[in-house]
């Protein structure tokens, strides 16, 4: 049986061995119960939606549904951690212990990946983080509603953008009033 390690961004992976693990550790639907009990129901959903070839929910009838879903969904992961262990005799040299349920060219758009220097990458061209930031870049910088309505999102989703997905990724925005007194952002150097 493999173990299972899922992450503050709620990346679960399946564990060669559990040495070194630097998340939340389970191996039994029971275990992930257990620790799903601490969790609001809303993570359970961005698991379920964060997991390659499952449909997506907006909620789930109740957490015991929710982490059986999510437990079934995971267990094509068992196979991967094993043939990476070494159980298998076609396994390559050099192959990582661990893999990600999400692959990475199917990240949540929100993650910003980061250049070896720590410093955020560019998002994927033509994204609504990229058109944000190219917005951002602007002299002026970009009023709360000219991004409102170039996203579509309300306004407590481009403030949660802005903070989440920006800032907390190492991305400096300064939050400005204009002389028109409209609040405005902009990514600062």
């Amino acid at each position: 049986m493999s173990a299972f390690m899922i992450d503050t961004d709620n990346n679960i992976t399946a564990l060669a061995s559990v040495e070194g693990a630097a998340g939340e550790v389970f191996t039994s639907e029971e275990a992930l119960s257990a620790l799903a009990a601490n969790w609001p129901g809303s993570r359970l959903v961005e698991i379920w939606n964060g997991l390659t070839g499952v449909t997506p929910v907006k909620k789930f009838k109740d957490r015991a549904t929710g982490v059986t879903r999510i437990w079934s969904a995971i267990q094509s992961l068992e196979g991967v951690a094993q043939e990476q262990a070494g159980t298998t005799p076609d396994v390559a040299p050099g192959i990582e212990q661990s893999t990600p349920a999400v692959a990475p060219e199917e990240a949540p758009a929100t993650d910003i990946p980061t250049a070896e220097d720590g410093a955020p990458k560019a998002a994927r061209e033509g994204s609504k983080k990229a058109i944000v930031l190219d917005l951002l870049k602007r002299e002026g910088g970009v009023s709360l509603e000219e991004l409102m309505a170039t996203t579509g999102w309300q306004k407590h989703s481009v403030r949660g953008f802005i903070s989440g997905a920006l800032v907390k990724k190492g991305i400096a925005v300064e939050s400005f009033k204009r002389d028109d007194g409209q609040r405005a952002y902009r990514v600062t150097v």
